[in-house]
């Protein structure tokens, strides 16, 4: 039991010195990261087709399977302004889960990166401006897997 505190209290002490050390070089300015991650999902985020945005995004190719990937929405969303989501992958070594809503008039809604060993699991609204398909997009171990369900919405939340 002493061993497994031990192993816990110094993979804490690894964590916290390593986020300390990041805070330390963006504070200073050698470190940049929000410009550089902003600059790379620029053109994903202003992408006006799903086509588009998963080549902005870097996919090629994609698996559909809904045993791995947890997607709850809404069948029928009466305010398209706040559209609840929840994704949940179980999926080893996930990287990376998006949010595309595809008839909306920027199709890709919102990109989260998990470090390693986090819990690959979200939940976050987004706005839809007609009935459509919503998808979570999963990158793990460097694949991209998606599931996708209809959300029949009842009154826009989205301008073109």
């Amino acid at each position: 039991m002493k061993n497994e505190f031990n192993l816990q209290r110094r993979n804490t002490l690894r964590a916290g010195g390593g986020i300390g050390l990041f805070a330390l070089l963006t504070a200073v300015g050698l470190l940049r990261p929000f410009d550089v991650l902003a600059e790379s999902n620029r053109d994903a985020f202003s992408a006006k087709n799903l086509d588009e945005a998963l080549t902005a995004m870097g996919v090629k190719t994609q698996e559909s399977n809904d045993v791995f990937i947890q997607l709850t929405v809404p069948e029928i969303a009466e305010n398209g302004a706040i559209v609840p989501v929840k994704v949940i992958s179980t999926y080893p070594k996930v990287e990376r889960i998006s949010i595309l809503v595809e008839k909306n008039p920027n199709v890709l809604a919102a990109n989260f990166i998990f470090p390693q060993g986090t819990e690959p699991m979200l939940t976050t609204r987004v706005k839809m401006g007609q009935t459509c398909n919503v998808i979570a997009l999963v990158k793990a171990d460097g694949k991209y897997y998606r599931s996708a369900k209809e959300v029949k919405v009842t009154a826009g939340g989205c301008g073109g």
